[in-house]
């Protein structure tokens, strides 16, 4: 781990994940993203690999940029919120 804190923080391009589970909770278990892109696609498959599994640690996201393709994907990009803030969904 300590070299990918290395070279996120060295002056070099971003450092993009492209589909890899394993990869992605190592990086979230240990701060190391800044930024998600998620892609939400228009079907239900009823099975597959999940991308937050057990063990996922909790964090808070903000909405950074939003947008919806013309075949329906939704494509969220959200930022490191911190700490969740518990409380209710209710108005």
């Amino acid at each position: 781990m300590p070299q990918l804190r290395k070279l996120k923080n060295a002056d070099a391009p971003d450092l993009w994940v492209y589909g890899s589970g394993n990869l992605i909770q190592t990086l979230l278990a240990n701060g190391l993203v800044d930024r998600m892109h998620l892609w939400t696609y228009p079907v239900t498959m009823g099975t597959g690999k999940r991308l937050f599994v057990d063990g996922t640690p909790a964090a808070g996201w903000k909405l950074a940029d939003s947008r919806i393709s013309t075949a329906g994907v939704i494509i969220a990009t959200y930022e490191p919120a911190g700490e969740i803030k518990k409380g209710s969904f209710a108005g």
